[in-house]
């Protein structure tokens, strides 16, 4: 594969955060350094980073995905009222694994977990405006 100057800034900036991105996101900030790179462009190289392991792909079932330069084993919690997606240090058991693996669904190569509900901080809004 040839070397791109669009897909380093992409590997870049997603190194640079500890934020999950969308590809919107990410093209807005990529476009400061690069004015003349297309959100098509973001998103054909986010996919091949992806199909390459060096990207995570983060789905939320919001219809959004989000990318995530930390490839190692780690969860994800996304709050439905913010939309923040954070880490969350806790990774599937052996068990777990294990119990994927003998399902007959085929080789398990790599195990995330996606919790969902709401922040502590939009939890501190609600009561806030709500007792306000």
């Amino acid at each position: 594969m040839n070397y791109s100057k669009q897909r380093e800034s992409i590997k870049e900036y997603l190194m640079s955060t500890k934020e999950h991105p969308t590809a919107d996101v990410i093209y807005q900030h990529v476009r400061e350094e690069n004015p003349k790179i297309s959100l098509g462009t973001v998103y054909r190289n986010l996919t091949l980073l992806v199909e390459l392991g060096e990207v995570r792909k983060i789905s939320t079932g919001d219809g959004t995905d989000h990318f995530d330069a930390d490839t190692s084993a780690h969860s994800h919690y996304f709050c439905r009222c913010c939309h923040r997606l954070m880490d969350v240090d806790v990774t599937p058991s052996v068990e777990q694994i294990l119990a994927a693996s003998s399902a007959g669904i085929g080789t398990v190569e790599q195990a995330s977990l996606l919790f969902t509900g709401v922040c502590k901080d939009c939890v501190i809004n609600n009561e806030t405006n709500n007792n306000g």
